[in-house]
């Protein structure tokens, strides 16, 4: 029985991860994509990290919450809009059932007795903190699944979060209230007493909600990570997510409405458990549409194997070359600069492993990282005079240092000779060979080296 079952297992991953998804009709490859993005996403999930970081940012909402309303409520206050607080509140906690009003007039009341001439200017300093350490924490943990290894500067950083913080709330409640007084007015209830338009009406209605959350976690999924990301993976990222918030939105609102006996349990401490149970499937839903628009947009990340690709020093060798022939092409041709996007969407790498050699080459002044266009790369000497040689021996050499090379672990004399003649006969070949001249022999656009991914894992 378990020799057939190792079989069927066999068998099921052979035809999910080994077909070539360029061989394969559209229709295809779409369903076997979405397969492998589901089971990739259920992996990480199971692997625990996705749930650490909802868990965290649990934690964070309880110490910003009321400190990030009171921000909004005085900021929307001041344009005349903070009557829409306690609506738009209600439908956020709509999930809690008949706990909802309990929750919102508690938090409300919250922000009511938050007096901020009492706090002085440290617990001034401390409630910014903590309505800034929300958005903060929420663009690490994309920033992780967006497997982003530089993240924004402190000035970047402080105007998004400012922007996010005082203009975002604004913008939210300004359009609710719109959407209220232009369905108030007398022509527009003229029109919906139109059967027709009543229906068509009713049924944008029902939809509004799904749109509202679809457009906000698409922003959150383009605009939080430190990353450049395209629409169309946002938008995938933020329908998948919005409709998942919504379906469990009406999913919990039934557990809580059936749960009496967890109330005779907790009593007035049902409220907060069934709280802290929705804010971690909220923060796990939009997490998990993140990794959507992540793998969306890197596809070369959707492999069976878990975390990241390590490259062997055959790899990396081959890596090096295949780079410094594309960034000097375009150098020698006075066209734009590769970018670190650019070069993991040709090579079809994960931009992991692309990142080794980058940093490799930058360290052995090689390459240099410019910053028009940001994150693009040319070579920092002379690709007449810059051998594949020199390449080659700033990525073999990466990571050594004075307590970490080979001079620090002695070997015996014939194995140190076979070494040195290796190194010797490789030297030979590779200083005949100029980075220019690789250049000049590398197509401007290659195709995508698929192979590559699979190789090193």
């Amino acid at each position: 029985m378990d020799t057939t079952l190792q079989r069927l297992d066999v068998r099921i991953r052979a035809a999910i991860w080994t077909a070539d998804l360029r061989a394969v009709p559209l229709w295809r490859r779409a369903l076997l994509f979405s397969v492998r993005v589901v089971l990739v996403m259920l992996r990480d999930l199971f692997q625990g990290q996705l749930t650490l970081r909802a868990m965290g940012l649990v934690y964070t909402s309880l110490l910003s919450l009321v400190p990030l309303l009171a921000l909004s409520f005085s900021v929307l206050k001041a344009f005349g809009v903070h009557n829409h607080l306690e609506p738009t509140l209600q439908r956020l906690f709509l999930p809690l059932g008949a706990q909802a009003e309990v929750a919102v007039r508690t938090v409300l009341g919250f922000v009511e007795n938050l007096n901020v001439g009492v706090l002085g200017a440290v617990g001034l300093a401390f409630l910014l903190y903590t309505a800034v350490s929300l958005v903060h924490k929420t663009e690490e943990s994309i920033n992780y699944i967006w497997h982003v290894r530089h993240p924004r500067s402190f000035g970047e950083r402080f105007s998004s979060y400012l922007t996010v913080l005082l203009v975002g709330p604004v913008l939210v409640f300004t359009a609710i209230g719109l959407t209220a007084t232009v369905t108030g007015s007398a022509q527009v209830q003229q029109l919906l007493a139109v059967e027709s338009l009543g229906r068509l009406f009713a049924l944008a209605a029902g939809l509004l909600p799904y749109v509202l959350v679809i457009a906000a976690f698409t922003f959150a999924y383009m605009f939080l990570p430190s990353t450049r990301v395209h629409l169309g993976a946002a938008l995938v990222g933020g329908i998948v997510g919005g409709i998942l918030w919504q379906s469990a939105g009406w999913a919990f609102a039934g557990f809580v409405s059936g749960s009496t006996q967890y109330e005779a349990i907790y009593a007035s401490f049902a409220v907060l458990a069934f709280f802290l149970v929705w804010l971690y499937v909220s923060w796990l839903i939009l997490l998990l549409g993140a990794s959507v628009a992540f793998y969306l947009q890197n596809p070369q990340y959707v492999v069976l194997a878990s975390g990241e690709p390590r490259l062997s020093n055959r790899m990396r060798e081959r890596v090096a070359l295949l780079l410094m022939s594309l960034i000097a092409a375009r150098h020698v041709r006075g066209q734009a600069p590769w970018t670190r996007e650019d070069l993991v969407q040709a090579l079809g790498v994960p931009a992991h492993a692309v990142d080794v050699v980058l940093d490799a080459l930058c360290e052995g002044r090689i390459l240099s990282e410019v910053a028009s266009p940001p994150g693009s790369y040319l070579p920092a000497r002379d690709l007449a005079a810059l051998t594949a040689f020199q390449v080659m021996e700033a990525v073999r050499s990466a990571g050594e240092d004075r307590f970490l090379s080979p001079s620090r672990v002695p070997l015996p004399a014939k194995v140190e000779e076979l070494l040195w003649q290796l190194e010797l006969e490789s030297r030979r070949v590779l200083e005949r060979v100029t980075i220019r001249e690789l250049g000049a022999a590398s197509d401007t656009e290659p195709v995508p080296q698929a192979a590559l991914v699979e190789e090193e894992r």
